[in-house]
């Protein structure tokens, strides 16, 4: 390809339908909009870049009204310039061209730049889960719930083989959650299962330090966000007096001090989000600041369609996590891109033989 070269851009819009109510502290989940980034070169435009922006209600800093204006404003600026083909420079000019603001965006933007580079084959980066078809070892995800429906899916997730199961937590009566770990717990030992829970900033800072000591009790792996995001010296009066380590989700969003955060928060792990906290190049930032500090450190999709999940993926396996990921969303829609990722025993698989649905 050439060295540079100027792009079009457009988008296309879907409104992703839940199978379930999917519950959170935050509320309750039934549709998810996306936006699908297209990329592709005026002198080649057969060959098509796909990303996607998908900012979270409640959690983006880019979610609003006057979000798809925003993303229409971008990609017409986008539109105009020169734009090299190698990967850094791509990734550098993103982040110079989209506000940090705009998180999602810079990531929808950064993604489509790079399949496009690669070929449009929905290839993002140079990594295994996408090369050489290595699968990467994920959590299966508990939603939140009442009990039966909480128990209804455990059961599942143990059934279809997963070691590592994610509980949200924070929603029903704390006692009934531990109940809920405690049946798993039960029948498999730390060594066979690995826990852990996401109470989504549920708990106060008042009662946290209480509740981290009864989970700790059932030898949970680590507690995402205990309290809200925001309140550094109460996370850090945590993260040091904690039985359970503690990993830090919504804090790191909107988050441009990184290395004044994890040295004053001091926390044991830190979950990555590349849609939340503005890309790529922002995620890199984190994890080697993160690894720097041992501060252990795994990645999550943010509810995306297989557009993003798939990116995300490739960018974690880029990485050669140790630990599993949070990438087990891509069964969550009705309306869901059809894409050759597959999750089964545990992992989440990248089948080449299945294709990739149009997005158009």
């Amino acid at each position: 390809m050439h060295t540079s070269s100027t792009i079009k851009f457009s988008y296309t819009k879907r409104n992703l339908i839940f199978r379930f109510d999917a519950g959170t502290s935050r509320g309750v989940l039934k549709t998810r909009e996306v936006f699908w980034i297209k990329a592709r070169l005026s002198d080649r435009p057969e060959i098509e870049g796909w990303g996607e922006a998908a900012p979270l209600v409640g959690l983006s800093p880019d979610f609003g009204p006057d979000f798809e204006t925003k993303l229409s404003e971008i990609l017409l600026w986008a539109g105009r310039q020169e734009w090299p083909l190698n990967e850094e420079e791509i990734l550098e000019k993103v982040r110079f061209l989209v506000p940090f603001s705009l998180p999602s965006i810079r990531f929808g933007l950064e993604t489509a730049l790079l399949d496009l580079m690669n070929g449009g084959i929905k290839k993002i980066l140079n990594n295994d889960f996408f090369d050489h078809q290595l699968p990467i070892p994920i959590n299966g995800l508990i939603w939140m719930g009442d009990r039966e429906f909480m128990l209804k899916q455990i059961d599942q997730k143990l059934a279809e083989g997963f070691d590592c199961i994610k509980m949200k937590i924070g929603a029903i009566d704390f006692e009934q959650e531990i109940g809920l770990l405690k049946y798993i717990r039960e029948r498999f030992s730390p060594e066979e299962m690995v826990l852990r829970v996401d109470a989504n900033g549920a708990f106060s800072s008042a009662n946290a330090l209480e509740k981290l000591r009864r989970l700790s009790e059932l030898s949970l792996h680590s507690i995402e966000q205990p309290i809200p995001a925001g309140q550094w010296n109460a996370m850090k009066d945590l993260c040091q007096a904690t039985p359970l380590p503690i990993a830090l989700d919504e804090e790191l969003i909107g988050v441009q001090e990184k290395e004044q955060l994890l040295d004053t928060i001091q926390p044991q792990h830190i979950i990555l989000k590349p849609t939340l906290v503005g890309g790529i190049l922002e995620t890199k930032e984190w994890i080697r600041l993160a690894e720097e500090r041992g501060i252990g450190w795994w990645m999550t999709s943010a509810l995306e369609s297989n557009i993003g999940l798939n990116a995300i993926s490739q960018l974690a396996s880029s990485l050669h996590p140790s630990i599993p990921q949070g990438l087990g969303t891509g069964k969550l829609y009705h309306n869901n891109l059809e894409s050759p990722l597959e999750v089964h025993s545990g992992k989440i698989h990248y089948n080449p033989s299945v294709p990739w649905e149009n997005p158009d």
